[in-house]
């Protein structure tokens, strides 16, 4: 593809984002495959620009809304178009004549510049993206509610922690301990031209040195590794599953901590994955069976009060829920869902939380924990949360989460960080039912 065919196929999936509100990693990858005909360095370098402009929105809009009050004098308003024409004059400095001979407007490249782009990119020749005027959340590219919960959030880390999230995120594995060990599958890896070093927390974890379709590598087709982020590691690993046990996943969805709970269980005991999206049940099943996992059972729910957990009410050693939440601690590697996120939204899901933790609670045995975790950094979503479920529930404790996992530290909780820790964002808390009192 020239290089206004892949200006033209990256303006197309950024419109596509901006109408749908939908997942971007989706839609590119809806995009690519009904246009078999785009080859691998095409796609990477599409893609390239699509999130290169969706983890520089705000800063990109400033500029062009700065400009275009000025120079252009024509109201500015976000598309595709506009975000593109920025992000190449500002980020990838290419001069006014590069620019207008990729917009030559013949065969597949986009329609010529008007006289108003004209006069944006000249006035966006030789700029950078930060101006000492651009507040904090244009700065670091986010929307001003969530700089604002940051703020609160992490105090002096603050600053640190928001620019994280406009990095690219690692690409993490974790290591399937049923089929090898990290050695060996670091290894492997390293046979199949894939360079990784050992993660710093997780002890099943491997972190990939350099991009590569991991995918298509032995050690991948052969369940050897799965791709899973750090802190999504250290999540199954504070379930603290023992071989034998009875362990429930509440909120399953495709089984990746699924898939690191029963390698802890050595496949012995059993697990039940619930979910409440069939579709997202029946992807763990490839998953599964690529990792020879033989302990779990799949089971779908009509909602949080199915009645199935009625029935199975104190079955449980372990429950686990990865609550559906914001997913604000995985805006590295969903940089536009920033952007689709609302204030109403957040109370929702504290509500949704609540109602599936209280519910879920039923599920475990005296004696057993629930663990609650959510791939969030705001408190409402978190602390708040835990806060509120062991002053409604009497008869659980929380549990340190260092008496699980002596890494953890001393907090009654763990909170994961892009800045303090290289993980994703995340939380987890854990809790245990009291024993029963003995008849007086």
């Amino acid at each position: 593809m020239t290089p206004g065919g892949r200006i033209a196929a990256a303006i197309e999936i950024l419109d596509l984002v901006h109408a749908r509100k939908a997942p971007a990693d989706r839609l590119a990858n809806d995009y690519f495959r009904a246009r078999r005909f785009i080859g691998s360095k095409d796609r990477t370098a599409i893609s390239g620009l699509v999130y290169g402009v969706l983890r520089k929105r705000a800063q990109l809009e400033w500029w062009l809304a700065r400009v275009r009050e000025g120079a252009a004098r024509v109201p500015f308003s976000p598309n595709g178009r506009s975000w593109l024409l920025a992000y190449l004059a500002i980020v990838e400095g290419w001069d006014a004549g590069r620019i207008e001979h990729a917009f030559s407007g013949e065969r597949y490249d986009p329609p010529p510049l008007k006289a108003h782009e004209q006069a944006s990119i000249a006035a966006l020749a030789g700029r950078s993206l930060d101006h000492p005027e651009q507040s904090d959340w244009v700065r670091f590219n986010l929307p001003s509610w969530a700089a604002e919960r940051f703020a609160t959030r992490f105090g002096e880390r603050a600053r640190a922690e928001m620019a994280a999230m406009g990095t690219e995120a690692p690409v993490d594995l974790r290591v399937n301990v049923l089929k090898g060990k990290r050695d060996e599958a670091r290894k492997a890896l390293k046979e199949a031209g894939i360079d990784t070093a050992p993660t710093k927390l997780s002890p099943w974890g491997l972190r990939a040195e350099e991009r590569a379709n991991l995918m298509a590598s032995a050690p991948y087709k052969a369940g050897l590794v799965e791709i899973q982020d750090e802190g999504s590691q250290l999540v199954a690993l504070l379930v603290d599953a023992k071989p034998g046990m009875r362990v429930c996943d509440f909120c399953a969805g495709a089984g990746g901590k699924t898939l690191a709970i029963a390698a802890t269980m050595v496949n012995k005991g059993h697990i039940v994955a619930c979910d409440t999206s069939e579709k997202r049940l029946e992807g763990a099943t490839t998953r599964l069976r690529r990792a020879e996992v033989h302990n779990v059972e799949r089971r779908l729910l009509e909602s949080e009060r199915d009645g199935w957990v009625k029935k199975h009410k104190g079955a449980f050693d372990r429950v686990l829920v990865d609550a559906p939440c914001t997913g604000t601690g995985t805006w590295r590697r969903n940089p536009d869902a920033r952007w689709t996120l609302s204030r109403d939204e957040i109370a929702e899901l504290t509500a949704k939380q609540a109602r599936i933790l209280e519910s879920a609670a039923r599920l475990v045995k005296p004696g057993g924990r629930l663990i609650y975790a959510t791939c969030s950094v705001l408190p409402e979503e978190n602390e708040d949360q835990a806060t509120a479920f062991l002053a409604a529930q009497s008869d659980f404790a929380a549990v340190p989460v260092g008496a699980v996992w002596e890494k953890a530290g001393e907090g009654t909780t763990l909170s994961l960080s892009p800045a303090k820790d290289g993980t994703d964002g995340f939380f987890v808390a854990v809790f245990e039912r009291k024993e029963a009192s003995p008849p007086a």
